[in-house]
């Protein structure tokens, strides 16, 4: 019974991280999946979640629950396969609707799609009619951009798909980003299948 009660009270005091490992250019997309694998070999035996890997220019980015405690030892474990360029703590942020604009902006342009993603959704939380939707079109965007990190393009382009929706009636400016270059860029790479990562 004590054992059970230690492991559960570990499970219970996880904190989820995205840690970002650096890529020095050695790593696509591509190899994802085998980086995950080999991240949670890396790790076996400890406490842990590695639910997730995308890969970035600039990042192996790797989704993990783990209790703080142990986070050095598995960033050590890792160091493996790259040295650690930061790591974050995820915890529901709130930001006013300029900083978190900004905020999402600036992820997106790092290739954080996934951050990118979160603190837009905070947004969209607080709006509603056509901004609403604009916000969640660029979402999507991020969203779909998240799954072409994991090598599923497929999966990106069914996501863009519903991205052009929520946006076919948004155009112009939106805080700095340009919403009718996004559009045009995202339904060039739905026609052609080619999907790249793009700065907004």
């Amino acid at each position: 019974i004590n054992k059970k009660f230690k492991k559960t009270n570990l499970i219970n005091c996880m904190e989820r991280y995205m840690l970002h490992l650096k890529n020095n250019s050695d790593y696509t997309r591509k190899m994802a999946n085998t980086i995950l694998l080999q991240s949670r070999d890396l790790a076996y035996g400890m406490n842990l979640i590695l639910r997730d890997c995308r890969i970035s220019k600039k990042y192996i980015e790797l989704d993990t629950s783990v209790p703080q405690a142990f986070l050095d030892d598995l960033v050590k474990k890792l160091s493996t396969i790259a040295p650690l360029d930061h790591a974050k703590h995820v915890i529901e942020e709130t930001f006013e609707k300029t900083d978190a604009v900004s905020q999402g902006r600036s992820y997106f342009n790092d290739e954080r799609f996934w951050e990118c993603h979160e603190v837009l959704e905070g947004v969209w939380k607080s709006i509603d009619g056509d901004e609403k939707k604009l916000v969640n079109g660029l979402i999507l965007v991020a969203a779909g951009l998240v799954h072409y990190q994991k090598d599923e393009d497929e999966t990106c382009i069914s996501i863009f798909n519903r991205a052009l929706e929520k946006l076919q009636h948004s155009s112009g400016m939106y805080y700095e980003i340009d919403v009718d270059r996004v559009k045009s860029l995202v339904l060039d790479m739905i026609k052609t299948k080619k999907i790249s990562t793009f700065a907004i």
